[in-house]
């Protein structure tokens, strides 16, 4: 199935130049609404990891597993 495509709305913003340059650069994008897209895009993978490692943590809580500390390294 073909993404659908984005829907593009022109918005103004008083943005820091040196900071968009920055992000261009480590984000390695060619312009500035690339670098915002970019920018974005990671902003919210990062928060659905987030929300996916928090879900995860609390099944493993929930389960009751025991965990053994069989080299006695916790215990410093």
């Amino acid at each position: 199935m073909a993404e659908a495509r984005r829907q593009t709305v022109h918005k103004n913003f008083r943005l820091d130049p040196a900071q968009i340059a920055r992000a261009q650069k480590v984000l390695g994008a060619s312009t500035e609404t690339e670098t915002i897209v970019r920018a974005l895009d990671r902003v919210i993978s990062e928060a659905e990891r987030n929300r996916l490692t928090i879900q995860s943590n609390r099944r493993f809580l929930k389960s009751g597993i025991v965990i053994e500390d069989v080299l006695g390294s916790l215990a410093e």
